[in-house]
């Protein structure tokens, strides 16, 4: 069985690469098989998928439509417009913005929040937003790293290795992995830069939006607030993210529909809901299930402390370097789940601390995802985004970004923490 779910998991991947348009049919059918043969078993359907990230998903879509017509990416986009000097500098700043806001919530939701801010510069600028949108979505995967809150791998380490909000800040009396992040985050602009050296147009726009409501712009603020309270919570049930993010949503759209005596506005959000998006993740969480329990991941975990030995080095190297090039194309949690207890027992086995190969392994499962445009579900929201406006991102043209961004955060990172941690 371990042969039958390694096929159909490449299989599953290859397909999705080379047919875009069809990747959540691609990925439903992949679960399917998954469940028809037993691999993943029924009963544990509800526990392979990840229905906190999908009620995040589904509800900030929601909210973010809302916020669309209520004008305010536009005033922002014209406000922004007016601070940079060319077409370039708003990437930059795009980038940028997107990876503070990421630091305190979920990348997804970060990329639902943005997002439409850089459409409605792109559309203002007669530009083509895919570029712009590709560098939200690797700018908010780096800072997802950044902070106990950021993203659902570093609440898992936070759980496993006893680290609270501040320990990612200073810990033991060193900087954190926060600072290795920022290093990576600043040495990505020159990248930035680079990528988009021929986009020179001038910008300027006067600010003449008018802004229709201010409530669902007060509610991405309380998404962003509620998420970072709930990080604090105790034995908080599994779906707490899911139930803030759906809740306010459907706070916005009641709202609505009393304030305005009709249903276009809840109506509207609802269909700006991309279940595309939503079938495609869903399927990919019942993939991966299938791939952990046929021993795939463990497999894998095995091969590193093989390769590494007893040279700590080499085997941080592995783990930061080969955590990159299976995060490209592997989900995350299911594999930063099962690796956190390997690289305790290497640790534990070399007499070391592990907090150096924790840090390796975090800052390679999370920014890996930047290899591919299905390697976080921040990409794939991000593809989603586009996709409803008419863009189809290839695999070289999210690589073209993703790759040297990868690559440049990645060693910033891993040089970072091998130098203040071994």
């Amino acid at each position: 069985m371990k042969l039958f779910a390694l096929i159909v998991f490449l299989l599953t991947y290859v397909l999705m690469i080379a047919l875009p348009k069809i990747r959540p049919w691609v990925a439903l059918t992949s679960g399917v098989i998954f469940l028809v043969s037993g691999l993943v078993p029924l009963g544990t359907l509800a526990e392979a998928i990840d229905f906190n990230v999908l009620l995040m998903l589904a509800g900030t879509m929601g909210t973010v439509s809302l916020f669309i017509q209520s004008q305010m990416p536009n005033r922002m986009a014209e406000l922004l417009i007016q601070k940079t000097p060319n077409v370039m500098w708003v990437v930059v700043v795009m980038s940028l913005f997107a990876g503070v806001v990421s630091a305190f919530v979920d990348n997804v939701a970060t990329v639902l929040m943005i997002a439409p801010v850089g459409l409605a510069i792109a559309k203002k600028l007669n530009i083509s937003p895919v570029g712009m949108l590709i560098s939200i979505a690797v700018s908010s995967n780096l800072q997802g790293a950044a902070t106990l809150v950021g993203d659902t791998t570093s609440i898992m380490l936070g759980g496993y290795a006893g680290m609270d909000f501040l320990d990612f800040f200073f810990m033991d009396g060193k900087p954190s992995i926060f600072f290795a992040v920022q290093l990576g985050a600043i040495a990505t602009i020159p990248v930035i830069l680079f990528l988009f050296r021929k986009n020179r147009q001038p910008v300027n726009a006067a600010v003449s939006t008018v802004v229709q409501d201010y409530f669902p712009t007060f509610l991405l603020l309380g998404n962003i607030v509620l998420l970072i309270l709930a990080s604090f919570l105790p034995n908080k049930p599994a779906l707490t993210n899911g139930y803030i993010c759906t809740g306010l949503f459907v706070i916005g759209a009641l709202r609505s529909i009393l304030r305005n005596r009709d249903h276009v506005a809840a109506k509207t959000a609802l269909l700006e809901i991309d279940y595309q998006t939503l079938c495609l993740l869903a399927g990919l969480f019942v993939v991966i299930a299938g791939i952990t329990n046929a021993g795939i991941i463990d497999d894998i975990s095995n091969f590193f402390v093989k390769i590494g030995g007893n040279n700590l080095f080499l085997l941080y190297t592995v783990i930061v370097w080969g955590s990159v090039l299976i995060s490209a194309f592997v989900d995350n949690i299911p594999y930063v789940a099962t690796m956190l207890p390997v690289v305790s027992g290497i640790a534990l086995s070399m007499g070391c601390s592990p907090t150096v190969l924790y840090f390796g392994l975090l800052t390679g499962a999370t920014l890996g995802g930047n290899l591919t445009p299905i390697g976080a579900s921040a990409n794939i929201a991000a593809i989603g985004i586009l996709r409803k406006e008419g863009y189809e991102v290839r695999m070289q043209d999210f690589m073209r970004i993703g790759l040297p961004f990868t690559l440049v955060a990645v060693s910033m990172g891993y040089l970072f923490s091998w130098l203040v941690w071994h």
